[in-house]
């Protein structure tokens, strides 16, 4: 079975401890989000994406949203490391590890927040 080639934008859902991973854009906070490179997997940009953007090793698992209308995808993404690199082009006091409910006010894809209702405990 060829592995499905990633169209849109990837956006990385890591949650470590009931928290969800977020980094600044504009207005607010979002997930690490990216284009795909050629051929590349939504689970590979995704994974790419947070490292290169928090400096964290994750590994992309699976799609919460596989062929979503928007051309985007959504993929779950497991923590590989405790503390990030200094790889990432955001310094670690940009980031923001926020539990499902203090993301009230931010702009998640439906499946996310879907996927946070059922696996993170509430606050």
């Amino acid at each position: 079975m060829a592995a499905e080639r990633a169209e849109g934008v990837v956006r990385a859902v890591v949650v470590s401890d009931g928290r969800l991973l977020l980094v600044p854009e504009k207005g607010g906070w979002g997930l690490p989000s990216g284009t795909p490179q050629p051929a590349e997997t939504p689970q590979a940009t995704a994974a790419r994406v947070v490292y290169e953007l928090t400096g964290y090793l994750v590994d992309g698992t699976e799609a919460l949203n596989p062929g979503n209308a928007d051309g985007g995808t959504a993929v779950l993404c497991r923590l590989l490391t405790d503390s990030p690199s200094d790889g990432g082009r955001l310094a670690p006091d940009r980031l923001r590890w926020a539990s499902a409910g203090e993301t009230a006010d931010t702009a998640l894809p439906a499946p996310v927040r879907h996927y946070l209702e059922g696996h993170t405990p509430p606050v």
